[in-house]
């Protein structure tokens, strides 16, 4: 999979404005045609390498500012935002809001800096969360100068999943002069891992089990060696709330980690060998589900890229606690809840089973994808046998046919599950389970009648 093309017409537009230039002049400089250009600004060509690189050089321009439309998560980022519940009876699709970022994209970036200052509909106090999630969406959770360092630390380290433990432990030894020690849990009192520095000790609850405590001094190891790359895009960020800091600054730790445990080359080779079989990367690369299904979400190496999976944990009320789009462009998972008809609700009842399945998200617009859905309960970080939550992994139906846990499925679209983003946000009639009217909706009552389904609307 390569990159798609760069569509920047605006950007370059207000650059020769700001320049005082015509067409013809800045055509001459970057030495192509007027009409080239026009076409250009116009978005109807895309810049070619060649052009960025004379716009770099002859302007002394960054060409990361060509790229505008990634600050809001570019047209997935968009589409979340216009899929929310006060739009839909707008029936907004995909193609418009591709149309919409193209045209304008210093008014969808003043749309979506409205949208999230807003705050309608959420609790505030999960705004540091939301905050550090769009960060996380602005680079598409792929960080590749952690990625590229974690495979040079892999490297040095010669990991393999034979000694993975013994050689993470070797490393804080030497080079940090920390030794692990497993206390019992009342001695935790709830900690996962606590770093020591008097005794020299990095302190690890015994209810980890071996792949949590192998991530976990990978955590530590991004912690003491890879701090300075992760400040730095900290302070990219501009994240005005601290919490929202701390929150992006443990998900860099813990994308440094899996990175680590799964150095890129080597996974996303292991992926391709095995059709991206679950069971068996979880075994040759010592992780647990929800460590590989975070990895997953981030193959997005320029040249070496891997299928655009996206990734949430749920609880059994629904609520997502992770949720990672990497390039999918899924719309799925914008409500603060979800769809009871969804797997990975059932999923809870088949504790440690894979569960899978194809689903439409209703009022997606008329490029709606279907969806291939692998569920499984996760135990959190302790391992004493509770289901605590699920993690499901999604990918479109069109890549999915040559996944291990796709072979013998026939994935017809007439056979997918309608659901929809949580019942108050969520349009689809006449639907069994439904618990609410969606937000909004003008409910119609009729005395002759009494339905199936608890509220009638328009």
């Amino acid at each position: 999979m390569t990159e798609g093309p760069l569509f920047a017409g605006p950007a370059l537009r207000r650059l020769r404005k700001r320049e005082g230039l015509t067409q013809a002049a800045m055509a001459a400089r970057l030495s192509i045609s007027p009409s080239y250009l026009n076409l250009i600004e116009r978005n109807q060509r895309p810049l070619s390498a060649r052009v960025v690189v004379q716009v770099v050089d002859r302007f002394d321009f960054d060409p990361r500012t060509l790229r505008e439309d990634e600050a809001i998560g570019g047209i997935d980022g968009l589409a979340r935002r216009l899929s929310d519940e006060r739009f839909f009876d707008l029936g907004i699709d995909r193609d418009e809001v591709a149309e919409f970022l193209a045209s304008a994209p210093q008014a969808a970036a003043a749309f979506a800096r409205l949208f999230d200052n807003a705050g309608v509909g959420r609790d505030q106090t999960d705004e540091p969360l939301q905050a550090a999630r769009r960060e996380i969406d602005r680079w598409r959770n792929h960080f590749a100068d952690l990625d590229a360092a974690a495979e040079a630390l892999s490297d040095e380290l010669r990991l393999s999943r034979a000694d993975i433990g013994s050689a993470l432990t070797e490393r804080l030894r030497e080079k940090h002069q920390l030794s692990v020690r497993i206390l019992p849990q009342e001695v935790m009192m709830g900690a996962a891992r606590r770093l020591d520095l008097h005794a020299r000790q990095l302190q690890m609850s015994e209810m980890l089990d071996p792949a949590s405590r192998n991530f976990q001094i990978a955590m530590q190891l991004a912690e003491l060696e890879q701090s300075g790359a992760i400040d730095a895009l900290g302070e990219g960020a501009q994240l005005a709330d601290e919490s929202a800091r701390q929150l992006f600054d443990r998900h860099l730790k813990g994308y440094f980690a899996a990175a680590l445990l799964m150095p890129y080359s080597r996974f996303l080779r292991a992926c391709e060998a095995t059709g991206y079989d679950l069971q068996v990367l979880m075994r040759r690369f010592g992780v647990g589900f929800e460590q590989l299904a975070h990895r997953l979400t981030t193959l997005q190496r320029v040249g070496q890229r891997g299928l655009p999976f996206f990734m949430a944990r749920i609880d059994r009320a629904g609520q997502f606690s992770k949720v990672f789009t990497g390039a999918s462009g899924t719309s799925m998972l914008n409500d603060v809840s979800s769809c009871p008809l969804w797997i990975p609700h059932l999923a809870f009842e088949r504790a440690g089973q894979w569960c899978t399945q194809l689903v439409n998200l209703h009022g997606s617009g008329a490029s709606a994808a279907h969806w291939f859905m692998i569920a499984r309960t996760v135990q959190g970080n302790v391992s004493d046998g509770s289901a605590r939550f699920v993690v499901a992994l999604g990918l479109e139906k069109r890549l999915a046919g040559d996944l291990a846990q796709a072979r013998g499925l026939l994935l017809r679209d007439e056979d997918a599950q309608m659901i929809g983003p949580g019942c108050g946000a969520c349009h689809v009639p006449d639907c069994l389970q439904r618990s609410l009217p969606p937000r909004g909706a003008k409910l119609h009552f009729d005395r002759t009648i009494h339905g199936i389904t608890p509220f009638s609307f328009g």
